[in-house]
């Protein structure tokens, strides 16, 4: 009776755990939606917005960091609940390096501003922005369900942003060598362009801290065919956060 008690205690504190995480990345993809309307309207305004919410993001990182110490010190998990908490320290801190490169994007477009430059690609960067969003948002929502098949999607869609990157930087040499009065403007589009791909780079690492949870394999710095084949015979590997106690 006492373990079963202790187990709904456990499960209680995932539950919360994974609430503070995940309204942690609401706000962050809420600053990566924020940067790119701050961009594509040259607002003043949205990209002081997206540099306070930094803060914001900060202070929830100190906060779950520290609610992962208390639950480590308290529970002393093994298995698979000692890889969720790692892996939910992991995913905290590339929500807030994506934050940090949200912040980025919104000094940029300020300094686009202040340069004056209206005839670079500014719209060129939309789809990339877009989608880097989108992938933290599917990189959340694998993690809280401990979704492979999704885990394994964002892998495969990272390079995509890698591919869009490389293709601006591209466009932006060519703006550079017609007109050279554009490189300084040039220069902060490509650090906005960059920053967005190291924001592809955070989802990235996230889809892979579930393929770390569900089946104990780190296939950090490990090609796409060998994430696949890690997670090969695992048949519609879902799982919910809150579910993953087992004792």
């Amino acid at each position: 009776m006492t373990e079963k008690h202790l187990s709904s205690q456990f499960d209680s504190e995932l539950a919360n755990l994974s609430s503070h995480l995940l309204a942690m990345g609401g706000l962050v993809e809420s600053q990566l939606r924020q940067a790119l309307m701050a961009l594509t309207d040259q607002s003043d305004e949205i990209a002081e917005a997206v540099m306070a919410g930094e803060l914001r993001v900060n202070a929830m990182e100190i906060a779950i960091d520290e609610e992962l110490t208390r639950i480590i010190a308290r529970r002393q998990p093994a298995a698979v609940d000692l890889r969720l908490l790692l892996s939910v320290a992991r995913v905290t801190a590339n929500l807030e390096r994506a934050g940090d490169e949200a912040a980025k994007i919104a000094r940029m477009v300020r300094s686009i501003m202040s340069a004056g430059s209206s005839s670079l690609p500014l719209s060129d960067l939309r789809l990339a922005c877009d989608l880097a969003a989108e992938l933290i948002a599917k990189s959340l929502d694998a993690f809280a369900r401990l979704d492979t098949a999704t885990a394994i999607t964002i892998l495969k869609d990272d390079i995509a942003v890698d591919r869009e990157f490389d293709g601006f930087v591209r466009k932006l040499v060519t703006y550079m060598m017609e007109d050279p009065r554009t490189i300084s403007a040039s220069l902060s589009l490509l650090f906005i362009a960059k920053a967005i791909e190291r924001i592809g780079d955070h989802a990235k690492n996230i889809a892979e801290s579930v393929i770390y949870v569900v089946k104990g394999a780190d296939v950090r710095h490990r090609s796409l065919t060998e994430a696949e084949a890690e997670i090969a015979d695992i048949a519609d590997a879902r799982i919910d956060i809150g579910q993953v106690h087992y004792e």
